[in-house]
C-alpha cells in the first residue's frame, strides 16, 4: 500500500518578497552583554523616566473601560490633541500601532503591484519591507546634505515617470540624519501639484532636533496629496506602539477599513496613556527637551571618539538631530564585510545595504548614539576601530 504525499502549503508571493529586518536580526545577536550595540534604534526613554508616567498608568488602569474595545479611528481626545497641533480636522487623523503601521496601511491603500514609488537613497528599513511586500516599482533617488535630489526627480517626471507616491523621511532622516532644505521641500510640493502624486512625510524624529526643525512637508504640498506620519515612540515609550497618520479624507476613509481588517483598532490602553500624558501642560515637551539634551551630548561623545580612534577611516557629518550617525568607509570597503569582525570584537552596527532596495550604500554604516552611556560609546568606537584595523 502506498501513501500519498501530501503537498506542502504554499506561501503568498508577498510573504516571499519581504526580507527579514537586518536590525531585528542584529538585536538577537547583541543580547550578549559583552556586545556594545550601536545597531538598534532604541530610544533612551528609561533615562528620562518621570514619576508622572507611573501616576498616569495607575490612573488609566483604574478606569473601568481602559482595556475595552475602541473605535478604529482612534481615541477621540488623542485625535483632537493631534489635530490641534497640526492645525487640522480630527476627522483626518487616525491613531495607529506605531508609525510603521501608518506607513504600511498607506502603502496598502495606494500601491498596486508594479506601481511606481519614489524613495530616498538611503531610506528607512521599514519602508523597504513595506514596499517589497506591495511589489512596488521603487525608484530610489540620491540624498545629499540638502535631502532628496528634487532636480533629478523633476527630470524623471519630465521624461514620463508617473509615481503613485513619494515616500520621504525629510527631517533627521533615518539612517542619514539629513534635513531636507526649504528650497527642495518647496520644489517637491510644486512637482506633486503638477504631476499629481501623493507625498508621504514620515516624521517621527521632529521633536529630537538639536536646532529647530523646518515646517512639515504638508506646508508645501497640496492638502489633497499630503500624508504625515508620526509617533510617540521616540519621546514617550516605544512599547506602547502608538503612532498616527494625518491625510486627506479620500485616503483616510479606505485606510480605516484596511486597519479594521488588520487589527480592529489600536490598543485602547496605550492610547489612553498617551492621551493622559499629552493633556498635562508642558510635561511631554519637557521630556523631549531632556532627551534632546542627552542625545546632543551623546552624539558629540560618539563623534569625538570615532574621530580619535578611527581618524580618516570613517567620515561623517555631525548629527543635527534624531538618533543616528551615518558614517562612510574608505573607497573599496564594505560595511557588511566589516560587520563580522566588529561583532567578534564586541560592537554592532547596521550596514548601509539594509537601507535601499537597489544600488545600496554598501560603504556606509548606521550608528545609533541614543542608548549607550558615554564610556560605552567611547569603548564602542575603539572596538570599531580595531575591527577596521583587522580588515
Amino acid at each position: 500500500m502506498t501513501t500519498a504525499v501530501r503537498p506542502r502549503p504554499a506561501l503568498s508571493a508577498a510573504a516571499g518578497r519581504v526580507p527579514s529586518s537586518t536590525i531585528r536580526d542584529l538585536l538577537a545577536l547583541t543580547e550578549d552583554d559583552r556586545v556594545l550595540s550601536l545597531a538598534g534604534g532604541l530610544p533612551a526613554v528609561g533615562h528620562v523616566h518621570d514619576a508622572v508616567l507611573a501616576d498616569i498608568a495607575a490612573r488609566v488602569l483604574a478606569e473601568p473601560d481602559a482595556a475595552q474595545y475602541a473605535t478604529t479611528e482612534g481615541w477621540a481626545p488623542l485625535r483632537a490633541w493631534l489635530a490641534a497641533g497640526l492645525g487640522a480636522d480630527a476627522d483626518d487623523v487616525r491613531v495607529t500601532h506605531g508609525s510603521q503601521q501608518a506607513l504600511e496601511l498607506t502603502v496598502r491603500a495606494l500601491v498596486d503591484p508594479g506601481a511606481v514609488v519614489v524613495v530616498e537613497r538611503p531610506t528607512y528599513l521599514g519602508a523597504v519591507q513595506a514596499l517589497r511586500a506591495a511589489d512596488a516599482d521603487v525608484r530610489a533617488l540620491p540624498v545629499d546634505a540638502d535631502g532628496l535630489d528634487t532636480d533629478r526627480l523633476a527630470g524623471l517626471l519630465a521624461g514620463g515617470l508617473r509615481p503613485r507616491l513619494a515616500y520621504l523621511a525629510p527631517t533627521y532622516q533615518n539612517p542619514s540624519g539629513v534635513v531636507m532644505s526649504a528650497e527642495r521641500r518647496s520644489h517637491l510640493g510644486a512637482l506633486a501639484d503638477r504631476y499629481g502624486f501623493v507625498v508621504v512625510d514620515d516624521d517621527p524624529y521632529r521633536d529630537l532636533g538639536f536646532t529647530p526643525p523646518p515646517p512639515r512637508l504638508r506646508d508645501w504640498v497640496p492638502p489633497d496629496l499630503a500624508v504625515t506620519l508620526g509617533s510617540f515612540s521616540k519621546v514617550l515609550a516605544p512599547g506602547l506602539r502608538v503612532g498616527w497618520l494625518h491625510g486627506p479624507g479620500w485616503l483616510v476613509e479606505p485606510l480605516t477599513r484596511l486597519k479594521q481588517a488588520a487589527d480592529l483598532h489600536t490598543s485602547t490602553l496605550g492610547q489612553r496613556l498617551v492621551a493622559e500624558a499629552v493633556a498635562r501642560p508642558g510635561w511631554l515637551a519637557g521630556r523631549a527637551e531632556r532627551l534632546v539634551a542627552l542625545y546632543r551630548h551623546r552624539a558629540g561623545v560618539l563623534a569625538a571618539a570615532l574621530a580619535a580612534e578611527a581618524g580618516d577611516r570613517l567620515t561623517f557629518a555631525a548629527p543635527r538631530g534624531g538618533m543616528f550617525l551615518w558614517a562612510r568607509l574608505p573607497a573599496g570597503r564594505d560595511a557588511a564585510a566589516l560587520l563580522p569582525a566588529a561583532l567578534a570584537r564586541g560592537v554592532a552596527f547596521v550596514p548601509g545595504a539594509a537601507f535601499a532596495l537597489d544600488d545600496p550604500p554598501a560603504d556606509h554604516l548606521r550608528l545609533c548614539f541614543a542608548t549607550l552611556p558615554d564610556a560605552d560609546l567611547a569603548e564602542a568606537a575603539a572596538r570599531l576601530a580595531a575591527a577596521l584595523d583587522a580588515g
